[in-house]
């Protein structure tokens, strides 16, 4: 199983989407500036996880939440 997930930062009003089959061990490596391109923007707080069965469905949907309309709809679940 792979997760696609979405975290938020409330200090910097950031989002970051990416993938992988562990949640929250990668969760715990974003909050402890591991990840190059989120170190900048801790603390990381989890807003939005799906699951699906393979790696192409997850980078699919991964893709989509990247695009201009995918980043309006997690706007939309942020109320902003």
């Amino acid at each position: 199983m792979v997760f696609v997930y979405v975290l938020y930062s409330i200090k910097f009003d950031r989002t970051y989407t990416g993938m992988t089959k562990d949640v929250e061990k990668r969760l715990k490596q974003h909050n402890a500036k591991q990840n190059k391109s989120t170190k900048a923007f801790v603390p990381w707080e989890l807003i939005h996880l799906e699951h699906f069965e393979t790696r192409i469905e997850a980078r699919e949907r991964e893709k989509y939440l990247k695009s201009g309309i995918g980043r309006e709809y997690i706007r939309l679940k942020l109320n902003k």
